[in-house]
């Protein structure tokens, strides 16, 4: 039975614009959104998918400070790459566009001031963190603490990444600033807060027909519910983002939660605009019979389904609310969750250097944390390829062409009489359609997955039973019927996995001698006649067997590092330790750092102080006696264990250190035993080296501070 056409349609989740995406960002929205989309225009009905770079708040400005550069640096850096990425990976978005358009913030603006007007939007005077040592405001991003909830000690002011809770900066235990870890103070500032409070009666009543959502997301949502909601401060004095559009208020910028889901109505007016009708967005807003799908990941449930609903009952009633917000739990790697800021990731542009696109997205895919967390695993996601993605579904479509193209060179006609193991694979093809259907529809994909897979797998017994390397000698018409029904199964799958692995379904689907594209096929090309007669090439196998060398081989340690320059400004004695000084370091951009270092037989304190020196900025911190240290000062020890700092002299605090020819990579927080692969020199000229090249800041060499043999080692 025919369906009639709808409208549909898809916001995903923006990305921050200060680093690289990882599979946890395409396994938690982008995927499941893209095979949702690519099923919806399949079945004809009319499609919206956006997204974009998140270029506001303050994770992109402490990456700018970091990096010693402007905040637009960085997001033009990492919006290009995003989207090149999302090409590549096939994520395949009508518009994805980013947060710094003028379109964006003119309707962010206008969003403001018409819930200003309307009383939905007031100020109040609050409390805000403030640094003394930094002279600044500290937004939430700028502030790390203990978590109430679960004890995680990096909790960030607005979320802990550990436990998912959306927290109040005022909240955390042991508040610090997140540049030089010094405990901050209060003072008044005047902010403005959205009333969430005056929505919870609409909100209640708009939930209580939404029985068709994903349990952990209304369990998530209700819970926000149970005591009441509370309103939510959506401005920041930051000197980067959208600014309040209220004159003596213009130095406030507005906070990035609420910037970015505008980010779905003004993204959806910017592609009508660049159609040529400024109006065709009003198709997927306006029109009453639109469903609007949210693909995100959990952590982002609340502002999808409490704050975004809120803001567009405010703002305009005329607007489509959420249909369905599909979230997924989080993808882990090894037991430990994905994070952008703690540098635990399998990065995007990496994987797609090394791995064909369709093998990861057949893992992702197959496991997907839809209904609770689930694992990357090195050794799983080859095993899933080489056995499930190479050996049945690869295995069997290359198979079936092989052999017919060698044997009969074209495709072939069902000749004679069907027998009932043939109406049986045929009625298989037909229950997977509706199948497959069903489950996607409801965004169990997954299930979806796994039902083509299991036709895949059908087909192979199917062509095993009938051994058609027989009936070619002895029954070319029995021979010709087998193959003609083998190849209606490589014909449903190319449609039914085209979702899923759209670049592999391409190439199967011009094997097959269909003119069109995929993209331009309808769901039930999957049941239609074959091209009989049409000559076959020889194929190409669709996918190879993987070996993880392939991804671990080419890591230099080196690049793991992040060396800094930095600036001794303080010198104690640990308390707890005669060899050991207690040393405050600055970092510039970096901020001050706490580090505990052997250097009391060697040095003065006075003879520190003030001293330029090399700093492995990023290792992972360590108490020693009692102290927490924060990084490791680079010193160099000779046989006769004579020990000199590496000097620094004219460079600036923060600086890089570098060795040309090694990329540099740098873990968020590096293991001791990581640092320990990287084997530092002194060379015959007194200048440290790794690999028998050069320690650089900028264009000068990095020296040792005292004369020791050369061959010492860099520690």
């Amino acid at each position: 039975m025919k369906k009639n056409k709808q409208v549909i349609f898809i916001g995903v989740a923006w990305p921050y614009a200060n680093g690289s995406l990882h599979l946890g960002h395409i396994a938690g929205c982008y995927l499941p959104a893209d095979i949702f989309a690519r099923y919806n225009r399949m079945i004809g009905n009319d499609v919206l998918m956006v997204s974009g770079s998140d270029e506001h708040g303050a994770p992109i400005t402490i990456t700018a400070e970091k990096e010693g550069v402007s905040p637009q640096v960085i997001v033009d850096k990492y919006h290009r790459e995003h989207k090149e990425n999302m090409q590549r990976f096939g994520i395949s978005f009508d518009l994805f566009t980013r947060t710094t358009t003028v379109n964006h913030r003119r309707i962010v603006q206008d969003v403001f001031l018409t819930l200003y007007k309307k009383g939905y939007i007031y100020t109040k005077d609050v409390d805000v963190l403030y640094c003394d040592r930094c002279n600044r405001a500290l937004p939430d991003r700028y502030i790390e603490g203990v978590c109430p909830y679960c004890g995680y000690d990096k909790a960030r002011g607005d979320q802990c990444d550990q436990c998912g809770k959306i927290l109040d900066v005022q909240e955390l235990i042991d508040a610090k600033c997140k540049l030089c870890c010094e405990k901050p103070s209060k003072r008044r500032s005047t902010h403005f807060f959205l009333a969430l409070s005056l929505f919870e009666p609409k909100l209640r009543e708009w939930l209580n027909d939404k029985k068709h959502w994903k349990a952990n997301v209304i369990n998530f949502t209700m819970n926000w519910l149970k005591t009441g909601l509370n309103d939510r401060a959506i401005t920041r004095d930051l000197n980067w983002g959208i600014n309040v559009p209220i004159e003596e208020y213009k130095e406030k910028r507005l906070y990035v939660w609420f910037d970015a889901v505008i980010g779905y109505l003004s993204a959806s007016i910017e592609w009508a605009k660049m159609t040529g009708d400024e109006n065709r967005w009003e198709r997927w807003w306006r029109s009453k019979d639109a469903k609007h799908y949210y693909f995100l990941a959990k952590d982002n449930i609340p502002f999808h389904t409490l704050i975004w609903p809120s803001i567009l009952m405010g703002y305009d009633d005329t607007l489509q609310l959420p249909y369905d917000i599909p979230a997924n739990e989080y993808l882990c790697l090894e037991g430990a969750h994905f994070s952008k800021s703690r540098g635990v990731a399998v990065w995007v542009p990496d994987i797609l250097e090394r791995f064909d696109p369709d093998s990861v997205r057949y893992y992702l895919s197959v496991n997907m944390p839809e209904q609770k967390d689930t694992n990357w695993i090195w050794s799983d996601f080859i095993n899933k390829n080489n056995d499930e993605l190479v050996g049945t579904y690869g295995n069997f479509i290359h198979r079936v062409l092989s052999f017919t193209q060698k044997n009969l060179g074209v495709i072939p006609e069902a000749e004679g009489l069907l027998t009932d193991t043939d109406r049986e694979i045929l009625d298989k093809i037909k229950d997977a359609h509706y199948k497959i259907s069903e489950s996607i529809e409801s965004c169990q994909f997954k299930q979806g997955l796994r039902l083509a897979m299991n036709l895949a797998q059908a087909g192979n017994v199917y062509f095993d039973h009938e051994q058609p390397w027989n009936l070619i000698k002895n029954n070319k018409d029995r021979c010709s019927t087998v193959l003609n029904i083998c190849l209606r199964i490589i014909q449903a799958l190319a449609v039914y996995m085209y979702p899923y692995l759209p670049f592999s379904s391409e190439k199967i689907w011009r094997y097959l001698g269909n003119q069109n594209t995929l993209n331009e096929a309808k769901w039930e090309d999957a049941l239609k006649r074959l091209n009989e007669g049409f000559k076959l090439e020889k194929p190409a196998p669709l996918f190879k067997k993987l070996d993880l060398s392939d991804y671990t081989t080419k890591v230099d340690p080196f690049s793991k590092m992040d060396l800094r320059v930095g600036r001794i400004i303080k010198v104690e004695d640990h308390p707890n330790a005669d060899n050991l000084y207690v040393i405050t370091t600055d970092l510039g951009a970096y901020g001050k750092r706490v580090i505990v270092a052997g250097m009391k037989p060697y040095y003065k304190k006075e003879e520190l102080t003030g001293r330029l020196i090399i700093v492995v900025a990023n290792l992972k911190p360590a108490k020693l006696r009692g102290v927490e240290s924060k990084g490791m000062l680079l010193a160099a020890e000779d046989d006769e264990g004579n020990v000199a700092l590496l000097s620094a002299t004219n460079a600036k605090p923060g600086e890089e250190v570098y060795v040309e020819g090694v990329e540099r990579d740098p873990s968020q927080l590096l293991d001791y035993s990581e640092f320990k692969q990287v084997n530092m020199v002194i060379d015959d000229e007194h200048e440290a080296s790794y690999n028998n090249k050069k320690l650089k800041i900028g264009d000068k060499n990095v020296k040792v501070d005292k004369k020791i043999k050369p061959g010492a080692k860099i520690l």
